[in-house]
C-alpha cells in the first residue's frame, strides 16, 4: 500500500513514504506495529507502538485503523485502540 503524503512515523528512523508493508500482533494484552517498505527486509516500530490492547479481536480493528492512518499520512502514529463493547 502507498502511504499518504506526509507518510508514517516510526522510532528508529522517522519518517518513511511510498510503497509500504505494515504487520501488527498481539500478544499479552498488547498490539505491536511494525512498518517496512514493501519487500525490504528491515521492519522498524511505528510510533505508538506497542499500545495496549484488549484481544486479538481488538487488535484487527485496529490494525485497519492502522492501514487506513498509513494511508492518509501526515506523520502517521499508531491511533487509539478502538474500544471493545461491554
Amino acid at each position: 500500500m502507498y502511504s499518504g503524503r506526509g507518510g508514517v512515523l516510526t522510532d528508529e528512523v522517522g519518517a518513511l513514504t511510498g510503497d509500504l508493508t505494515v504487520h501488527t500482533t498481539w500478544a499479552d494484552g498488547e498490539a505491536r506495529v511494525a512498518v517496512q517498505y514493501s519487500g525490504a527486509s528491515d521492519w522498524f516500530t511505528m510510533s505508538g507502538s506497542p499500545t495496549p490492547c484488549e484481544s486479538e479481536e481488538a487488535s484487527r480493528t485496529l490494525h485497519q485503523a492502522v492501514v487506513e492512518a498509513v494511508a492518509h499520512g501526515g506523520g502517521a502514529t499508531v491511533p487509539a485502540v478502538p474500544r471493545e463493547p461491554a
